[in-house]
């Protein structure tokens, strides 16, 4: 069984504004991301982390557009990864394979959220990634650059991220335990000695972050309709 934790329940400090319910195109933009796992065949269940006090809006919400899928909710944390925990602990009994994304990144395509099932299933943890095409200076905290980087090795991560549900289980247990913070669900599985695999996403995989994000998420989005469920007579 695949379960799918979307993370919607931060706090939006670059956006200004709780960008989970941005109007893009007419609908708010966590819709369009929870629709990519509705509409995936690979993905069983939703659990769907929010903050607590935003609950009625995101049950309002599934209920407007049909999400059969969202089986259940989970408070948000602190932390991002303290959300993810509390994702974890939602998860069906049955499930085997999770799959962690974030709220903010709608354009996704279900051929990606596929692919990266498959290779979790496969490796144990696998992760949508990009190959580097900058550049990549390191630089001292003055910013003078101490070296450029082999860019040929070096992949940016995106979500979803998926896991053998006892994996990140146990990479978090572990990073819980030494109170650190991690800056990816990947990093959990690291921490432990687990080996990680990239699934290579050539499609756009934009996270919403800033003003400036709107205008090109409505454009990836251009092609993508939803359909709201008219309330029964």
């Amino acid at each position: 069984m695949v379960t799918a934790v979307i993370v919607a329940a931060g706090r939006s400090t670059r956006m200004g504004t709780d960008k989970q319910f941005l109007p893009l195109r007419g609908h708010p933009l966590i819709a369009y991301t929870v629709s990519k796992f509705q509409n995936c065949a690979a993905v069983n269940e939703v659990v769907l982390v929010t903050a607590a006090e935003r609950r009625g809006e995101f049950q309002k919400l599934v209920t407007t557009y049909g999400f059969s899928k969202v089986a259940r909710f989970a408070d948000g944390g602190a932390e991002r990864q303290d959300s993810v925990w509390n994702g974890l602990a939602a998860a069906a009994a049955g499930t085997d394979i999770v799959l962690i994304h974030d709220g903010a990144r709608p354009c996704i395509v279900p051929e990606a959220i596929e692919r990266t099932v498959t290779a979790a299933r496969e490796f144990g943890a696998a992760v949508v990634a990009t190959k580097v095409t900058d550049t990549i200076k390191e630089a001292r905290t003055d910013r003078i650059v101490v070296r450029t980087l082999d860019r040929s090795r070096l992949w940016a991560v995106q979500t979803p991220q998926g896991f053998r549900i006892g994996w990140i289980r146990d990479g978090y247990t572990e990073v819980r335990r030494q109170g650190k913070v991690v800056t990816d669900d990947t990093a959990a599985v690291e921490w432990i000695g687990k080996p990680v695999h990239l699934v290579e996403n050539s499609s756009p995989n934009l996270k919403v972050t800033n003003p400036a994000d709107v205008a090109l998420a409505e454009f990836l989005l251009r092609d993508c309709e939803l359909q709201i469920r008219c309330p029964s007579a």
